[in-house]
């Protein structure tokens, strides 16, 4: 994954993209609040099933 001050600075348009290749995903599953990136992976790997790796890869990919 892109490290973090890339991953904020290109949030809005990961987050659309990550909405567009998993349309149950919803606004508050993909809040990246300061301080909370580990809380919102984890909510991400609970709703797409997959593992923390999985969804680094994935985001990095976008």
């Amino acid at each position: 994954m892109n490290n973090l001050t890339e991953l904020k600075g290109n949030w809005k348009e990961i987050k659309g993209k990550l909405k567009q290749k998993f349309g149950m995903l919803t606004d508050s599953d993909l809040l990246l609040a300061e301080g909370k990136q580990d809380e919102m992976l984890g909510r991400l790997q609970t709703k797409l099933g997959r593992t923390k790796a999985e969804i680094h890869k994935i985001i990095s990919e976008l």
